[in-house]
């Protein structure tokens, strides 16, 4: 196993350890647009903003690995 996809494994169980963190629109009813925000948009903020900026941020390297992973066999 090599070094790349090792930190792909390692990305990927960081991604899911954010995703389950966010709160927002949790459970079925998010899933149907029954969440609590009316229609109305809130801004991130505090830890959520730092979460959400840490999801993205894992995202885009998680994305970075595959395609090195992938140009490299």
């Amino acid at each position: 196993m090599s070094y790349i996809n090792i930190a792909q494994i390692l990305v990927s169980v960081i991604i899911i350890i954010l995703i389950l963190l966010q709160e927002r629109e949790s459970g079925i009813s998010g899933l149907f647009g029954g969440g609590d925000m009316g229609g109305v948009y809130q801004a991130r903020r505090g830890v959520e903003k730092i979460l959400f900026i840490a999801t993205i941020t894992a995202i885009v390297i998680f994305i970075a690995l595959s395609v090195i992973n992938l140009v490299k066999h």
